[in-house]
Order: C-alpha cells, then sequence, then structure tokens
C-alpha cells in the first residue's frame, strides 16, 4: 500500500513507521510539493499517484472523498488517524494496512486507523447504485 500524509500530519507517526518498516511507500505533502493546496487538490493528488491519504482532519476530507467518489473519480481510499489515538496503535494499525491490503483494496473507502468514537461520521463512500 502506498501512502500519501496531508501537510499536518503527525511527523512522529511518520518517522515511526519509517523506522519500524524501511522502504514504506510513504510521501508526505510537504516533501512532494503540496504544501497549502485544498482538500480537493490533495485528494487529487493522491489519486493521481495511486496513494490513499492520511490525515487528522476528518470531516472536511470525507466531504470531498465522497464528491470524488459521486462524480466517479479515482479516489484510492482515505485513512483518518484521530489526534486522539494512541500513537502506537495508529503505526501499529497503519502498518498492518501496508502489509495486509492488496492494491484497489481501499478504493472508494474512508476508514478510522484506531477505533475512536470521535469518528462515528467515517463511513464508507460508494457510488449510488440505481435499482
Amino acid at each position: 500500500m502506498r501512502w500519501l500524509a496531508e501537510e499536518n500530519f503527525n511527523n512522529d507517526i511518520v518517522h515511526a513507521l519509517s523506522r519500524r518498516k524501511p522502504g514504506i511507500e510513504f510521501v508526505r505533502a510537504q516533501d512532494a510539493g503540496l504544501t497549502g493546496i485544498d482538500d480537493e487538490a490533495l485528494l487529487a493528488q493522491a489519486a493521481d499517484g495511486n496513494r490513499a491519504l492520511l490525515t487528522h482532519n476528518v470531516s472536511p476530507i470525507t466531504a470531498h472523498a465522497y464528491h470524488r467518489v459521486m462524480k466517479g473519480e479515482a479516489m484510492p481510499g482515505v485513512v483518518a488517524v484521530s489526534c486522539d489515538a494512541w500513537m502506537r496503535a495508529a503505526i501499529d494499525d497503519i502498518l498492518l494496512l501496508t502489509e495486509c491490503s492488496i492494491p484497489g483494496e481501499w478504493e472508494g473507502q474512508v476508514r478510522s486507523a484506531s477505533p475512536v468514537e470521535a469518528l462515528s461520521d467515517v463511513a464508507t463512500l460508494r457510488p449510488l447504485e440505481l435499482v
């Protein structure tokens, strides 16, 4: 699994992921020249690079991700990590997703990396099917 971390994502988590799994396919927004771009553009960049987005910014990203899916645009997935989550649990969850996910598995989905009640608005995003 390939990752793009939004610019405000906890750098301690990023560094710990790199230490625990050297070679993890991980790009920080600021290292890719994506500092200061809006959420829609960030999701577009993640899709262009076929990278799931890691974020702490749940509500706005979820809305933009939903719009991408509804328009039929690529959205390789969003993994939301609560700022209140234990860092070790978040790292373990991200590493588990990295190791156990198959390509395309998270397409069109927004998920929480660590279960936190504050993320109850996070849902699977799928285009509406006409019956």
